[in-house]
């Protein structure tokens, strides 16, 4: 397993493709699914720093995210990591509709969580 800092550095490279996809016209395509592997990644850095095992499943990693919000004060985003995830399921697969989502939210959300496991990690 790659540690901490490889985590949250590749939490970072996810959030430079988000942060492109943001502008109007926003690449939904690039938000939903960079935003979805930024946040697990940042997930895994977290829990890569606390010592804590994650399962790498979907599901696992939400629950992590909630964990962590609990035991080390990070922004609970396991909300987050279900609406990208449908999102990402969305736009790769065109099967559902797109949930309503504002771009310059979803950006800052990710943004902010990302600078949050930063912060922890020091």
């Amino acid at each position: 397993m790659a540690d901490a800092e490889e985590l949250l550095r590749r939490a970072r490279h996810h959030l430079a493709r988000v942060r492109k996809a943001v502008p109007d016209p926003t690449d939904w395509y690039d938000l939903t699914i960079y935003g979805f592997y930024c946040v697990e990644a940042a997930v895994m850095a977290a829990a890569a720093y606390a010592g804590v095992s994650v399962d790498k499943t979907h599901p696992a990693k939400a629950t992590a995210a909630r964990n962590l919000a609990l035991s080390h004060g990070l922004p609970d985003v396991s909300t987050l990591l279900a609406t990208l995830n449908a999102a990402r399921k969305a736009t790769a697969y065109g099967d559902r509709a797109l949930p309503p989502l504002d771009a310059e939210q979803l950006h800052r959300e990710i943004a902010r969580f990302v600078d949050a496991v930063a912060a922890l990690i020091g």
